[in-house]
């Protein structure tokens, strides 16, 4: 689960944090001291989705997209109702590369 972070992100600490190039679309922020996945960054509009784990406390999230739901499996299902995205269509939308 992450959360659409937007593209104006700021870290505390960002000396420890690496970057690792994972596709031609988008990259991961990993801490440098312990690994722990910081974030997702769409290369072309700098779109921040971060593991919602990472925050203790902050803005209520409401969860309401999934996307790449051709991959899902079959038993993975959720209560509430949301916007379903496949892959081709978060890349049309977001931007990034092809399937």
């Amino acid at each position: 689960m992450s959360a659409d972070c937007g593209t104006e992100v700021s870290f505390v600490g960002e000396k420890n944090i690496t970057v690792f190039d994972s596709s031609e679309w988008a990259e991961r922020g990993f801490c440098k001291n312990c690994g722990t996945h910081l974030f997702y960054r769409l290369k072309e509009n700098q779109l921040y989705y971060m593991p919602v784990d990472l925050f203790d406390e902050g803005p209520e999230l409401v969860f309401d997209n999934q996307v790449f739901i051709e991959e899902k499996p079959r038993y993975y299902c959720f209560a509430n109702s949301t916007k379903e995205m496949t892959g081709a269509e978060c890349f049309a939308e977001y931007g990034g590369g092809e399937e």
